[in-house]
């Protein structure tokens, strides 16, 4: 009887944890077991930024515990927290209790973030935490020109010719980047910099920085209308741009008017559909006095993504579309707008509350940038 009764408390268990699984919208929904045995809800870190980490002891990663607590220390009062999951499931390198696991991280990194107990984060006995984990953010590789990367590349391989098509955890220090939020970020293979997490980090925790980098081009507009209150937000945002010895060379012409912007939009149907749309132009008479002629474009252009950045912040969604220098693109607004000469379209944005979610691309491209310190070398 006793074993029928620890059975049916078994399968009740992995029931309930499967449906946590199926129904979770993010990590919130989730409860995990403390170092002292006690449950934890995952929603007591709402409103933080969090790295998700599973950690071993034993491990060629394990002086990395080092720099996750210097990431701890850092960020720390501003929002962040580091969960860490050990596990034992990579080489048998985490082996012992939470808490002689716990007492070795206090006594040789001096860890001060939050450590939990013991856990499974593949096969069937995987938490379910991880499970969702993996579903949100798949293996995305080693960095095989990294000699750490080609290191685990080639040791996974021999194991497995076909390991990297699966979602499964490979190693110790798998991190996972959760937003403030919920959402799953990114998720960080135990050989990724750690100059890179912490750059995602800053971008998460700063406000303006986390702006930038999720704001995207959006299309589709719902009917809601913009109000003119946001507009001029929008447009002091653009006002605030830097330009060239100070002669703001620019006109901003906001178009509301359903028919007018039917017939700004042309072959850009996402005019159409707008609240609002705003048409950064420079004004020639400003542009053409001493040292700003040749950088009016230059300093439009940067109105141009203040706008699009307070649009963003707005909770609206914006497309910048081209005109200048496009001869015939000018015209074509310029007579729509009855401009006078000395006032050039260089582009227009759509925007409007967003009818789609797409999600933001990450355009970092390491290959794209030099490091050229004085009197040394690029690198």
């Amino acid at each position: 009887m006793r074993r029928i009764t620890a059975f049916i408390k078994l399968a009740l268990l992995s029931l309930s944890m499967v449906t946590t699984f199926v129904s979770a919208q993010s990590v919130y929904d989730f409860k995990v077991m403390d170092d002292v045995g006690q449950e934890v809800s995952l929603s007591d870190y709402k409103g933080k930024v969090l790295l998700i980490v599973n950690t071993a002891t034993r491990c060629g990663f394990t002086p990395q515990y080092k720099e996750l607590e210097a990431l701890y220390e850092k960020y720390e009062k501003a929002g962040f927290e580091i969960l860490d999951f050990p596990c034992n499931q990579f080489g048998e390198q985490a082996p012992g209790t939470i808490q002689e696991i716990h007492s070795f991280c206090t006594a040789n990194f001096d860890i001060r973030f939050s450590q939990f107990d013991k856990i499974e984060v593949n096969g069937a006995n995987e938490h379910p935490l991880y499970t969702y984990l993996k579903a949100q953010k798949g293996f995305g590789g080693f960095d095989t020109n990294d000699q750490r990367g080609k290191f685990m590349d080639d040791m996974l391989r021999k194991r497995d010719a076909d390991y990297d098509k699966k979602t499964d955890i490979k190693w110790n220090f798998t991190k996972f980047l959760v937003s403030r939020d919920g959402r799953v970020l990114k998720r960080y293979e135990p050989t990724d910099p750690m100059s890179d997490i912490e750059a995602a980090i800053q971008q998460e925790m700063n406000p303006v920085l986390s702006s930038i980098m999720a704001r995207t081009s959006i299309r589709q507009y719902t009917n809601e209308p913009v109000t003119k209150a946001d507009i001029e937000t929008m447009l002091r945002a653009g006002m605030a741009a830097p330009t060239a010895v100070n002669k703001q060379p620019w006109h901003f012409v906001a178009v509301t008017n359903k028919e007018k912007l039917a017939e700004l939009a042309g072959r850009r149907g996402m005019i159409k559909q707008a609240g609002v749309a705003i048409v950064v132009c420079g004004n020639l008479d400003k542009a053409m006095q001493g040292k700003a002629q040749e950088y009016w474009i230059q300093d439009c252009s940067a109105a141009t993504e203040n706008i699009l950045l307070a649009a963003h912040a707005l909770g609206l969604g914006a497309v910048w579309t081209g005109c200048y220098p496009m001869d015939d693109r000018v015209a074509e607004v310029s007579k729509v707008l009855k401009l006078p000469e000395t006032i050039v379209p260089l582009c227009v944005i759509a925007i409007g509350h967003p009818a789609e979610q797409p999600t933001p691309k990450d355009k970092w491209k390491p290959e794209n940038v030099s490091y050229n310190e004085f009197g040394g070398k690029a690198e």
